[in-house]
């Protein structure tokens, strides 16, 4: 039972990889048992791709920030974001996000602008 739900998220964490959707990423983390969720903490390297999709969604879910007016990249653990949201207040919470996930190791948000 415990490998099947194992494989289960797995799946569902590879199409949201996949599809770049960020609905998928929470669909997965709300689709896997708790007794895997200790198994999301591994010591496996944290990949840019994950990354990516982890920021975008939890910008998509963060009060006060449109994520579609938000491009995200991923290089060697640095996030670029950019675009134009709505204040200043957007702004400082969209880097504190991204610097808010695991493996980033810079945010460049020189390309990330208030209205």
């Amino acid at each position: 039972m415990k490998n099947t739900s194992k494989r289960f998220g797995s799946i569902v964490l590879g199409m949201a990889f996949l599809f770049g959707g960020s609905s998928l990423v929470l669909a997965a983390e709300q689709a896997m048992p708790a007794e895997n969720a200790a198994d999301m903490d591994s010591e496996q390297p944290v990949t840019d791709t994950w990354i990516t999709t982890k920021v975008k969604a939890d910008l998509a879910t963060t009060e006060g920030i449109k994520s579609t007016d938000i491009s995200v990249e991923t290089v060697n653990g640095v996030v670029t974001l950019i675009g134009v949201l709505d204040s200043k207040t957007a702004v400082d919470k969209a880097i504190a996000v991204a610097k808010g996930i695991k493996g980033v190791v810079d945010v460049d948000a020189s390309g990330l602008k208030a209205k």
